[in-house]
């Protein structure tokens, strides 16, 4: 009786195997033509890969070891991943003539080619009916559901609060410039922007600036769920941190779905007028729940989900803009002269928050935000050289998705989780030129505005020769096409509203990695491309999105003209 089972153990063993390399074989073939490392026939591209992470700084963000392998490969418009047996295999795009391709619409896909089923690891963060991984249909209702929320008009409404907010953001800054300590530039960015968008979203003050004591338990548990998702855990971990993570997802689901419920409620209770001041003019809440006579379970998991959705992104991306960009101006005295000399011209000579925002707050608020030129420069260049995230997509085995390479060549790229890879394409030197990864807002204004906001001294034909000539689709942080990011908007009015707020007033200095190195005068020296030399590279980690590997650990102090003023 035992050899009968053994026997067929083994056969069915031997069938299983057989199929499996065969599998295996047949899709290695199909994808041999691609550019990629040296194969290993047991392992695919894992060993390779795993030289290049191993031979720089271990936690650094991946997209880091992207660009080495890029640079390796001959810097090809597309490089293929074999994952083999860890995940599927990956194509990575570093063109931004490919990356068109998968973002725009087609006859194929109306609504650009499907988000990559690896989305789903971040389900428990996002909720499985978020807007950001739905398709079809569904992700178009959702999308014009929620688009008058996200209108410029909207969201000017909405100043006010942003405004309250900053103010709270400077007084902290405050305190940090009086004592002399240094902080995490990081958690204060990310405090404020999740006190913006649960306004915006929720129509609710978070209080995530007050201090653990007072901060809501939606920032605190949401806080803990991302910081789930470390890359640099080791696998023996991966069970533990997803029963972790589903845990702090359900607290998480249990505490938003119980203010929709009294949201809801309380709209029932009163005319629509009190109720619709009660949400906000149009938050995201306000939105979902329009029309609803029902709060059904599917219209309470759709609206959880959303709720969640805007949560993660609305605070993640302004904060990380925010901490670059103020590291990249503490470093750059050309670049933040000029945007203060854009601020004195826009605000005039009171550089106090209070002012600011009250300038912003009246009838001439929109225009005065479209006029801040460098400073939008500032933003777009920070947001050029640390974009958050890339964009994964990925369309069936079968669906005859083609994509067409600067050199003409068509290859066939269904079945592999396609990856828009935003920190290679936006550092193109066919685009963007030898200033490629340097920090260069003059290359986002024309020759008048340059002209206008730097000295004569300070005008270089570099800064000339680096202006953005290129395709649109060079430039992708929001991604583009149909499903490009619903809150752009609202991270670039967000950011300079901040940067309008804080960079006239305060002096930042990096502490640790990424400090400026001085020399035996103790003074800072400058490079040939206008910036201090840093003692170290300071470099971005992986944590659900692209973030500063310290935390980015500042000092602040008033500067002088805020110091007299103050006096």
């Amino acid at each position: 009786m035992s050899q009968p089972i053994i026997l067929s153990t083994t056969l069915l063993f031997v069938a299983t195997f057989t199929y499996v390399c065969q599998k295996i074989h047949f899709r290695r073939r199909q994808y041999s033509d691609l550019p990629q490392l040296k194969r290993s026939a047991v392992l695919g591209h894992l060993g390779a890969l795993n030289q290049f992470i191993t031979s720089g700084e271990p936690q650094r963000h991946i997209d880091i070891v992207f660009s080495a392998i890029y640079e390796h490969l001959g810097k090809p418009p597309l490089f293929l991943l074999d994952l083999w047996p860890l995940g599927r295999p990956m194509c990575v795009v570093c063109s931004h003539e490919v990356a068109e391709q998968i973002s725009r619409q087609s006859r194929t896909f109306p609504y650009s080619v499907p988000k990559s089923p690896t989305t789903k690891a971040f389900v428990d963060l996002i909720g499985p009916k978020s807007i950001i991984t739905a398709e079809g249909h569904e992700w178009r209702d959702l999308r014009a559901r929620l688009n008058p929320g996200f209108s410029t008009g909207n969201l000017m409404a909405l100043l006010p609060c942003m405004v309250e907010k900053t103010l709270l953001f400077v007084d902290i800054l405050d305190q940090y410039g009086a004592s002399g300590e240094h902080f995490m530039l990081n958690e204060l960015c990310t405090n404020l922007t999740f006190d913006i968008i649960g306004a915006v979203t929720m129509g609710v003050n978070l209080c995530a600036q007050l201090g653990d004591d007072r901060q809501s338990e939606i920032v605190k548990i949401f806080k803990e769920l991302g910081s789930t998702y470390n890359s640099h855990r080791g696998i023996w971990a991966a069970p533990l941190v997803r029963l972790r993570r589903r845990k702090l997802a359900r607290k998480l689901n249990v505490l938003l779905r119980g203010f929709i419920s009294e949201t809801f409620e309380e709209a029932k209770r009163t005319s629509q007028t009190n109720a619709t001041a009660r949400l906000g003019s149009f938050s995201i809440l306000t939105l979902i729940l329009r029309d609803a006579n029902e709060l059904t379970p599917a219209i309470m998991d759709r609206t959880c989900d959303q709720l969640k959705s805007f949560l993660f992104a609305g605070h993640d991306t302004t904060s990380i803009l925010l901490q670059w960009a103020l590291y990249e101006l503490s470093r750059t005295p050309r670049a933040l002269n000029a945007v203060r000399r854009e601020l004195d011209y826009i605000f005039g000579p009171d550089t106090s928050p209070r002012s600011v925002g009250n300038i912003l707050l009246s009838e001439d608020g929109k225009a005065l935000l479209s006029k801040m030129r460098y400073t939008s420069a500032v933003i777009k260049e920070t947001l050029r050289l640390y974009p958050p995230s890339g964009s994964a997509r990925y369309a069936e085995r079968g669906s005859g998705l083609t994509l067409r390479l600067p050199n003409g060549r068509v290859c066939c790229v269904d079945g592999l989780v396609l990856y828009n890879c935003a920190t290679i394409i936006q550092r193109d030197e066919t685009v963007y030129g030898e200033s490629k990864d340097e920090f260069a807002p003059e290359r986002w204004l024309q020759d008048d505005e340059l002209n206008m906001h730097l000295s004569q001294n300070e005008y270089h034909d570099r800064y000339r020769e680096a202006r953005f000539v290129g395709p649109p689709s060079a430039w992708r942080p929001f991604e583009r096409g149909p499903r490009n990011c619903i809150g752009q908007e609202l991270a670039m009015i967000e950011a300079r509203l901040i940067l309008a707020s804080v960079v006239r007033r305060y002096d930042f200095a990096k502490v640790g990695l990424g400090e400026i190195a001085m020399d035996e005068n103790g003074q800072p020296t400058l490079n040939s491309h206008g910036q201090y030399e840093t003692k170290s590279k300071l470099y971005n980690t992986l944590q659900v999105t692209a973030r500063p590997i310290d935390g980015m650990k500042m000092k602040a102090r008033l500067s002088a003209r805020a110091s007299e003023e103050y006096r």
